[in-house]
Parts: C-alpha cells; sequence; structure tokens
C-alpha cells in the first residue's frame, strides 16, 4: 500500500487543567510537529499515465493552510477552562484564536482532533485519500502517534470544528452565555 507522508511544525500554547501537574496547568507552549500519513481510498490508483497516488501539492494545500494560519500560534483549551470567560468578557476579538477542545488539549486529544479534520478536508476534496496515522512532536523526545480511525477515541458529532472541512478551530460562535456551559459532544 503507498502512503503519502508529509510533515508541518507549528508553535502553540496550552494548559491542562483536569490532570495533578501544576507545571502543566500553567499556561506553556512547545514548538510541534505533526506528521500525517495519507492512503489512497481506491488500491487500482497506478493507472493510466500519471502513475501516483495525488500530487503532493493537493494533498499539502488546504492542511498546510489549516495548520499555517489557524493552528499556528493558537492558545489550546479545555472547552471547560475558566480562561475562556476571561478572553470572552476582556479579549472577544482573540477567540478566533483559541483552539478548543474537549477536555484538556492533551497531544492526544489534538492527534484525535487533527486526524478528524484532516479527513474532513479529505473527503471534501473527492474523498481519494484519508489520513491513517498522525503523529505529533511534542518534544525532541515525546511523540504521540495515533493509528486508525479518530473516530474511535470519541463520539461522533456532526457539528464540532474537528468534523468539518473549514477553517475553524473551535466552536464559540455556537456557544452560550457563558462558555464553561459548551458541551463539545
Amino acid at each position: 500500500m503507498f502512503s503519502l507522508v508529509f510533515s508541518r511544525r507549528y508553535s502553540m500554547a496550552h494548559r491542562l487543567i483536569a490532570g495533578s501537574s501544576d507545571k502543566c496547568a500553567t499556561p506553556h507552549g512547545h514548538n510541534e510537529i505533526v506528521t500525517v500519513h495519507l492512503q489512497p481510498v481506491r488500491l487500482d490508483v497506478l493507472c493510466g499515465q500519471v502513475n501516483m497516488v495525488e500530487s503532493f501539492e493537493r494533498a499539502k494545500s488546504t492542511w498546510h493552510s489549516w495548520i499555517d494560519n489557524h493552528v499556528d500560534h493558537a492558545l489550546q483549551l479545555s472547552h471547560t477552562d475558566p480562561i475562556l470567560d476571561w478572553f470572552r468578557m476582556s479579549e472577544p476579538q482573540r477567540l478566533s484564536r483559541i483552539l478548543i477542545t474537549q477536555g484538556d488539549p492533551t497531544t492526544e486529544m489534538l492527534s484525535v482532533c487533527m486526524m478528524s479534520k484532516l479527513n474532513a478536508f479529505l473527503a471534501a476534496d473527492g474523498g481519494r485519500l484519508q489520513c491513517v496515522t498522525i503523529e505529533i512532536e511534542e518534544t525532541p523526545t515525546n511523540t504521540v502517534r495515533l493509528t486508525g480511525p479518530a473516530a474511535d477515541h470519541f463520539p461522533p458529532t456532526e457539528r464540532s470544528w474537528w468534523t468539518r472541512a473549514d477553517m475553524s478551530i473551535n466552536d464559540l460562535h455556537l456557544a452560550p452565555a457563558s462558555l464553561r456551559e459548551v458541551v463539545l459532544a
């Protein structure tokens, strides 16, 4: 089976409030590298004169645009983080730069959301490819690898940002008055 594999680097900040680590509960950042493995949906892709699964340019263009323009330098927060209320009241213009996850924005959760988002982009582009593996290098010594369907790791939703082929990184425009009440499921 052929795979197209490519990587992108981005910077981010997050905090993890559900665990017991004071170090991780303090906002901090990482320079991460996301590597994706795409495979053709059909096995007979090498037919005719072109003899390629998909051009790298086409396979990467929407994904890299999303990473570069929306994920890079975004603040990643849990949908229950009280800092969201502060941004809503004090700096609402920055809400579009906050990537929201269901629960803490761990590298594991981010890999699930990113794989879902990439597969939404690929489906919208004709569905010739699918992401089968995603790796996020959080630090030079720590990497999370997700292989298999992202939907196996959280309940499928129709309206969450990670299921749509748009450039969103949160659903705050759908949120009620108190962002702590947002349920992304």
